[in-house]
């Protein structure tokens, strides 16, 4: 009998991180009976609790074959480099950010042989301690940005269904992360300016800010090659009511003092609008508003 292709075997997974959302990948995983550790900055066993259950997950040790990298876009460079010298030649990584730019620095740190994926998800968890709560059901895209994750994609779009389905498996990836990026620049600055919840932005008082962020994120975007349709506007305020009790991330991490991705979401907007020569007043007075709030808070 022929031994069985790679590709066909159940991969163990290492989850990097303790955030909400690689928490909730990692639990899922952990109630389906895949293998799971988690990679934190501090080697360590650590227990979630999770719709009812005590699940405990090992540290993880190296070599890693199948990594989940949902760390934020700031931190992605660094997890990766950290991981290189103890993945295995056909290691798969996936990626999982708010923003954009990290991809493009990330490809020619792998091997050949080494396959990248990313996916962008609607899901949305809350972590408090040690207990994680899945407070919306999303759904996720994912795309092999290499041909050695393409090879694995059997074993890869099963498990990723399992930890944060239902996915969408497609061959471009980045029409997505542009219209993931417009509803973030949308939401995320603002709520973090006015300290509030996602449905506080319904109000009558926002709508004129909402509309001036994707629009400039719609001008950016075509100038990149992606032409959003007309719907967008609609998505964002879809994504508001769907969320409309959730805390965005970028308040959370204003309200705990930590650094935000304000970078690699209106930040990345304005970088890209200063290729093109495209004014962008609302994301660089968004950008300025919380890179201001971050200072402060430091």
């Amino acid at each position: 009998m022929a031994p069985s292709s790679p590709a066909q075997r159940p991969l163990s997974w290492t989850v990097v991180g303790s955030g909400a959302i690689g928490s909730l990948a990692a639990c899922r995983l952990k109630q389906a009976g895949y293998a799971v550790s988690l990679h934190l900055k501090q080697p360590r066993s650590h227990t979630i609790d999770f719709a009812g259950s005590q699940l405990h997950f090992p540290a993880a040790t190296p070599p890693f074959t199948a990594v989940l990298i949902p760390v934020k876009s700031y931190a992605v460079i660094d997890a990766v480099q950290s991981l290189l010298p103890h993945l295995t030649s056909n290691a798969q990584l996936v990626l999982s950010h708010n923003g954009m730019g990290t991809l493009e620095h990330i490809l020619p740190l792998l091997a050949p042989s080494q396959g990248l994926w990313f996916l962008t998800t609607t899901h949305g968890a809350l972590k408090q301690q040690h207990s994680l709560l899945h407070t919306g059901q999303g759904q996720s895209v994912l795309s092999a940005l290499n041909v050695a994750a393409k090879a694995y994609t059997p074993a890869v779009l099963p498990a990723m269904e399992t930890a944060l389905g239902p996915v969408t498996l497609v061959d471009d990836i980045t029409p997505f992360l542009w219209q993931k990026l417009a509803i973030n620049a949308a939401i995320n600055p603002l709520t973090a300016i006015y300290n509030c919840r996602n449905g506080a932005l319904l109000q009558a008082q926002f709508e004129p800010l909402l509309t001036a962020a994707i629009t400039e994120v719609q001008q950016v975007a075509a100038a990149c090659g992606v032409v959003m349709d007309d719907s967008l506007q609609q998505k964002v305020l879809q994504v508001i009511a769907a969320t409309a009790e959730n805390f965005s991330s970028m308040q959370q991490d204003i309200a705990n003092k930590r650094r935000t991705e304000i970078e690699a979401i209106n930040g990345y907007v304005v970088q890209q609008a200063a290729r093109f020569g495209i004014a962008v007043p609302h994301n660089n007075n968004m950008l300025a508003q919380v890179l201001r709030l971050s200072s402060a808070c430091s």
